[in-house]
């Protein structure tokens, strides 16, 4: 039995029976242009300190011009970003108008002397060496009519097979065209047309796409459709497929499950599947990739309980367009536990402190293992081969870290987060031994005109 359509028939067989009705009309209550237009102002101070374990070796900025017996394992950034957003309203009337807008700065505030690289907050210079300041900026077109929008442009979006990641200093962008229509209530209808996306510490837009580990050469357009279904309580479920031109074909099936269990107490299930098969010129090579994972969490007062497992079936890792698209539980900070044939596990725990009147800060610790890793039967000829991937390897991840963000006063909304994150694994699984610690500082400021 084909597991993708089985899940799939039962995403449609939901659809079918739900009770849809036609969704108010979001361009009706237009009010204008400038009337609805918001902007965001968000400042972002991030420290990333990365120690490379067991002879290990930082290969990007200035260890990239040594010989690699001269090569150190430490990386370190200090860089503080600006980045603007100005969302407008649309006009009145029957199809409506309007702009987003962004601008984003990265400023170095301490790095280089062999320290700059795998932390990669900043852009880099031609010689390899991090660029005292960098900028970029964009803007798309977008058009509404009833409750479907139409975006052109560069622009930010979120989907489990094409997302724009904020993960470090400055988030990731993607240019092209991009359509959401709500219809019908209770469903959401996405499609996209792509041509490139732009890195977190890119200065340029002309670079294709960003891919994760593949190091072949690049297709030039992605296109992805979808739907999401939120027409029963406390369920919600998202299909998804897209095509990276002459490389794959990517599915994706997601459901989410919150169950209340009382005062309280609460059970939550998240299941995602990606299946990858090569299409076109292959130019990653041959990819048969059937992804899954399933992440449990049980909640009581402030305490917060999981459990997650993952597994990828196939001869290559699980890849993706974007530093975002990756919505697998064990994806976590230093490793997505995503290797040939790996299976992994994850126990993790939450607490919020809100119950001993601190309300802002939480903490969270997590423990992730992987096994049975086995790349000896990668294309040889492919995007792959270059990672290494061995018989037999493991590796885990635990991370730890607190966050808190102020509830009051003038610094309201200023979130500050500490991360300590610790990787180590055999030489079969093909990801370094390091330790993390990051310490980062946001403020955003935000209003209407």
């Amino acid at each position: 039995m084909n597991p993708i359509r089985t899940r799939s028939a039962l995403l449609l067989t939901l659809v079918s029976q739900a009770p849809f009705a036609l969704a108010d009309s979001a361009q009706a209550g237009a009010q204008g242009f400038i009337e609805d237009s918001t902007w965001l102002l968000l400042n972002r101070t991030v420290y990333d300190n990365r120690e490379y374990r067991h002879g290990a070796s930082n290969s990007a900025a200035r260890n990239a011009s040594k010989a690699r017996a001269e090569r150190n394992g430490y990386a370190e950034e200090w860089a503080y970003g600006l980045m603007g957003t100005l969302q407008s309203g649309f006009t009145q009337g029957l199809i409506g108008v309007g702009v987003d807008a962004h601008a984003y700065l990265g400023v170095k505030l301490d790095s280089g002397g062999g320290r700059a690289g795998k932390a990669r907050l900043l852009s880099l210079d031609h010689h390899g060496e991090p660029k005292d300041d960098y900028s970029r900026g964009g803007a798309a077109l977008k058009l509404r009519l009833s409750s479907t929008v139409l975006s052109y442009g560069e622009q930010r979006l979120k989907t489990p097979v094409f997302s724009s990641s904020d993960s470090r200093l400055l988030p990731e962008t993607a240019t092209g065209l991009f359509l959401t229509s709500q219809a019908l209530s209770g469903l959401k209808f996405v499609g996209g047309h792509f041509t490139e996306s732009t890195d977190r510490n890119a200065s340029s837009h002309d670079r294709g796409f960003v891919v994760n580990y593949s190091n072949a050469a690049k297709g030039s357009s992605f296109d992805l459709a979808g739907v999401v279904y939120s027409g029963l309580p406390n369920l919600s479920a998202s299909l998804y497929t897209s095509r990276y031109e002459d490389t794959w074909h990517q599915h994706y099936l997601g459901t989410t499950f919150n169950q209340p269990l009382g005062s309280h107490r609460a059970l939550s299930l998240n299941l995602n599947l990606y299946r990858t098969t090569d299409t076109g010129k292959a130019l990653s090579g041959q990819i048969d990739n059937t992804t899954w994972s399933l992440f449990g969490t049980y909640s009581q007062g402030a305490h917060g309980f999981s459990l997650g497992y993952q597994k990828v079936a196939g001869d290559t890792p699980f890849d993706y367009v974007t530093r975002g698209a990756i919505f697998l539980g064990n994806a976590v900070q230093l490793s997505d536990f995503n290797a040939p044939n790996e299976q992994s596990w994850q126990a993790r725990y939450d607490l919020d402190l809100a119950r001993w009147s601190l309300p802002g800060l939480a903490l969270s610790a997590a423990y992730v293992r992987g096994s049975q890793i086995d790349g000896s039967r990668v294309d040889p000829h492919g995007g792959y081969a270059y990672l290494g991937y061995g018989q037999g390897g493991k590796h885990w991840e635990r991370d730890l870290e607190a966050r808190y963000v102020i509830q009051g006063g003038a610094a309201r909304g200023l979130a500050i987060s500490l991360r300590h994150n610790l990787h180590r694994g055999n030489p079969a699984q093909a990801e370094l031994d390091a330790d993390q610690l990051r310490l980062a500082l946001e403020y955003p400021l935000s209003g209407h005109f």
